[in-house]
């Protein structure tokens, strides 16, 4: 195996895998629009030439320049281990990744690439953690899992709210999301192969939750009740991204001495709560089995996904209520469609933050989640492109 080019020697600052899936061909139309004001050399890569000369024609009226088009594929290790040394970062959009996803971490790490992608799979980004983060760490490179609506609002949104806190007193912060949207027949089978393998994925990402010596991090216990300073019910929100939270704590000292998260959704009502919540029981446990597991995955096609009219009618908002002491801090995420327009905005500010602002990063390597590895950073970048982070009440403020 030949040495991988350092990353100022390669041809592109950022590769696309999997640019002509729906929510790669968003990420793509939105690289395209961003390519000129930010000097990018990029490209577009996946397994059917024809389906991307076809993805670089239709951008054409977006870029001044189209992307390069590289041919690599989940199976041919070779082809994306040829892919990953050409580029500083690799941008995937590849799922379930579970099933597709360590390929192409394996040939970042072998290629000497930084990676992102928008899972919100806990056992693809726990084996990750595992496999991946020790010699990642050691060679340099950030492997950037959760770029996406799981888990970014919620991850730069923690991060945000305890920057306005004391930093040297326990703190306590309350995530409550809120969304109006439509998915894609990726995210469906995403979330059904997830669901079928919940049993203890969870509790793999808990045993990387190490704050090291003197500190404590931890989730709440979380309940459904009542909500009065939103004026709604909640419920318990058994995602990925409370742990992602978690795992920015345990790398990041403004977390505090010792950290606590519950995360929520809201509901409009008591009847909504409950029938969401046999909703999301129903599939998990139809997921666990192979033949009603089949049966889920039949119900959307990969590739399908929300039209234009669709995604504009939607949007999000997370509100993180923070304790800290006697001070107390109050900041709103918000954006909008959250399967598709922001999460492919998403990632490939992502992408480029990995790419072009190193010199602003902190050091830290590995196997890593967004705030831990690009925190305020990409903050700034999300607000430049439209999404809000606002602190709505904090420490000092009347």
């Amino acid at each position: 195996m030949t040495a991988a080019a350092p990353p100022d020697a390669r041809r592109f600052d950022v590769v696309l895998f999997g640019a002509t899936g729906f929510t790669g061909r968003l990420t793509a139309e939105y690289l395209a629009r961003r390519a000129a004001a930010e000097g990018l050399r990029w490209a577009v890569a996946g397994r059917d030439a024809d389906k991307l000369e076809g993805l670089v024609s239709a951008l054409a009226d977006l870029a001044e320049a189209p992307p390069a088009i590289l041919q690599a594929q989940v199976g041919d290790p070779q082809s994306l281990r040829r892919m990953a040394s050409e580029t500083r970062v690799v941008a995937t959009t590849v799922g379930p990744y579970a099933r597709w996803g360590e390929e192409v971490v394996a040939a970042c790490v072998d290629g000497g690439a930084s990676y992102a992608d928008i899972t919100g799979e806990p056992e693809f980004v726990a084996r990750v953690v595992e496999r991946y983060h020790p010699r990642a760490r050691d060679l340099g490179l950030r492997l950037v899992s959760c770029c996406g609506f799981d888990s970014i609002p919620h991850d730069l949104g923690a991060l945000l709210t305890v920057l306005q806190l004391p930093d040297d007193v326990p703190t306590r912060v309350e995530g409550f999301v809120h969304g109006v949207g439509s998915f894609s027949g990726g995210t469906w089978h995403s979330a059904v192969e997830a669901m079928g393998r919940a049993g203890d994925t969870l509790g793999a990402l808990r045993s990387h939750l190490d704050p090291g010596p003197g500190r404590r991090v931890g989730g709440t216990r979380p309940r459904p009740r009542y909500e009065r300073r939103l004026g709604s019910w909640v419920a318990p929100l058994p995602t990925i991204d409370p742990w992602i939270v978690l795992r920015s704590a345990c790398d990041l000292e403004a977390f505090g001495p010792s950290f606590r998260y519950g995360h929520y959704v809201r509901v409009g009502s008591l009847p909504a709560l409950a029938a969401g919540a046999a909703f999301v029981g129903s599939v998990a446990t139809l997921a666990r089995f192979a033949p009603t597991r089949r049966l889920l995955l039949s119900a959307k096609r990969s590739g399908d996904g929300p039209n234009e009219s669709q995604r504009a009618r939607s949007r999000f908002d997370v509100v993180f209520f923070g304790e800290a002491g006697d001070a107390t801090a109050v900041v709103e995420v918000s954006g909008g469609d959250p399967g598709y327009g922001e999460t492919s905005k998403m990632l490939a500010e992502s992408a480029l933050c990995l790419a072009l602002d190193g010199d602003r990063l902190p050091e830290r390597y590995g196997a890593l989640t967004p705030a831990s590895a690009m925190g305020e950073v990409l903050i700034e970048r999300l607000r430049a492109a439209g999404m809000g982070f606002e602190v709505v009440d904090a420490p000092g403020r009347g």
